[in-house]
C-alpha cells in the first residue's frame, strides 16, 4: 500500500514538473507519515517542513516532537509561530465566533505554506487521511488546501498501521489525534465516536448500506453537512 503511494507521488511530481515539496509538520501522526512518504518518494533534499505552532495553544512538546522528527528525516525545516498573524484578526470590527477563531489558525498556516511554495517553486502536500476527508473533518481553505493529498487513501486506522510498519516514533503514534485548534481539543471527543468505529462505519457506507445505529446516523449527518468541502464551489 505504502509502496504504491510512494510510486504515485513520485509520478505526480514528475508530471507536474516540480521537484520540491513543503508540508506543515505538527508533531502528530498524519503529518509525520506524510513527511516520511514524501522523503521516500522525492528525497530528503527536496522536502521542507514548516512547523507552525500557535504558542497560545500548542504545547512546546508538540514543537519538540516535530523538530526531532524533521531532524531524524534529514529534511529542511522552519519554526514559525502563527500567533502574530492570527492576532491581527481580533482587530476586525465584529465579534469572532469560536469556529472563526479555530479556523483562522488553519487558514493562516495554509497561507504561510503557499507563500513558501510560491517562493521556492514547490508544491504543498496535504496531510489529511481518508477518514477526515470523508467526514469533512478539516478546515476549508485551511488544512484542506493543498496540491495533493498524500495519505488521502488511508483510513485513520491504516495510518496507524503504516506508521508502525515504517518505524515512526512510538511517541508520535500513541498520541491522541488533535487538530490543535482549541485548548484540550481531541478529534474523537469532538466527533463523538472513536476512529476505529468511524472507519468501520465508513466501510459500511461504501458498500451502499444505510445508517442504523445512533453513531452511524451521527457520522452520516456529518458527511452530508460537510459535502460542500469536497466540491468545487458552484457558479451561479
Amino acid at each position: 500500500m505504502i509502496n504504491n503511494i510512494v510510486s504515485n507521488l513520485k509520478q505526480f511530481f514528475l508530471k507536474s514538473g516540480k521537484q520540491k515539496a513543503v508540508l506543515g509538520l505538527s508533531g502528530g501522526i498524519d503529518s509525520a507519515l506524510t513527511a516520511k512518504i514524501a522523503v521516500m518518494a522525492l528525497g530528503a533534499e527536496n522536502v521542507t517542513a514548516l512547523i507552525l505552532p500557535n504558542n497560545n495553544l500548542n504545547q512546546s512538546e508538540e514543537v519538540t516532537d516535530a523538530l526531532n522528527f524533521a531532524k531524524d528525516l534529514g529534511i529542511k525545516f522552519e519554526v514559525i509561530a502563527i500567533d502574530e498573524f492570527v492576532s491581527k484578526f481580533s482587530e476586525l470590527p465584529w465579534e469572532a465566533s469560536k469556529i472563526a477563531n479555530m479556523n483562522i489558525q488553519s487558514r493562516a498556516r495554509a497561507c504561510i505554506l503557499y507563500h513558501y511554495a510560491n517562493s521556492h517553486d514547490a508544491l504543498v502536500l496535504g496531510t489529511s487521511n481518508k477518514t477526515e476527508l470523508a467526514l469533512g473533518y478539516f478546515t476549508k481553505f485551511g488544512d484542506g488546501a493543498c496540491d495533493c493529498e498524500v495519505i488521502g487513501s488511508l483510513y485513520k486506522t491504516e495510518v496507524w498501521e503504516s506508521a508502525k510498519e515504517l518505524g515512526l516514533p512510538e511517541k508520535i503514534i500513541s498520541k491522541s489525534p488533535s487538530a490543535q485548534l482549541a485548548d484540550g481539543q481531541t478529534d474523537e471527543a469532538e466527533i463523538g465516536v472513536s476512529y476505529a468505529e468511524i472507519d468501520e462505519i465508513l466501510k459500511k457506507f461504501e458498500q451502499g448500506k444505510e445508517p442504523e445505529t445512533n453513531n452511524e446516523k451521527l457520522i452520516w449527518n456529518r458527511i452530508n453537512a460537510n459535502k460542500h468541502k469536497g466540491e468545487v464551489p458552484p457558479t451561479i
